[in-house]
């Protein structure tokens, strides 16, 4: 097993052809996807001939962007999955955030930890110059998440999705944090546990 991070309760590592049946899992979830397609599922043709080995063509090129599958450390269990990888139209050093996570595993802070690590990653290993990260205006769980790990409230906008979801109306809202902002909020914790 490939591991590419680890926090304190999570391993991320490189998917493997054999994820076909965890992804199919996470994708069948209607909760899970109801910020997607509005609760559609993925159909496993799809995972197999397109989600999955647009995963694994990441690893190519290493480990420094990418799809990467979430286990818990403590027993080993899928969690869902984590992105970290220069999205459409943004150039190579501002990386997009992104994650699906298992409805089990939901309020566990699991996000947060794991995103985290990976704009601490991008920024203090990887040259990134801005971390972004997008979702829609009504899913305030996510946007919580871009909050606790440092992210500002960047810009609202329309995207054109396949799927109408109950809540786009309201649009989309793109969060991001700079590097200099990045430097800032660890020197504030820093002094913080200084006191």
């Amino acid at each position: 097993m490939h591991i590419v991070l680890s926090t304190p309760r999570l391993d991320l590592r490189r998917f493997t052809p054999d994820d076909v049946d965890l992804l199919t899992d996470l994708d069948s979830d209607p909760d899970v996807m109801f910020w997607i397609t509005g609760g559609r599922p993925t159909p496993r043709e799809e995972i197999v001939e397109d989600v999955l080995p647009a995963f694994l063509t990441y690893y190519r090129n290493g480990d420094r962007w990418g799809f990467w599958a979430i286990e818990e450390r403590a027993g080993g269990e899928f969690v869902g999955w984590f992105h970290l990888r220069p999205g459409e139209g943004h150039p190579d050093d501002e990386p997009e955030l992104g994650y699906r996570i298992r409805r089990a595993f939901w309020g566990q802070g699991y996000a947060t930890e794991g995103s985290s690590a990976l704009v601490d990653r991008a920024f203090a290993q990887l040259g990134a110059t801005r971390v972004v990260a997008e979702t829609m205006t009504v899913h305030t769980a996510s946007r919580r998440v871009m909050e606790k790990v440092g992210m500002r409230l960047i810009r609202r906008f329309h995207a054109d999705w396949p799927d109408p979801i109950p809540g786009d109306e309201h649009g989309d809202v793109e969060y991001a944090i700079t590097r200099d902002e990045w430097v800032s909020q660890a020197a504030a914790r820093i002094n913080s546990t200084d006191v």
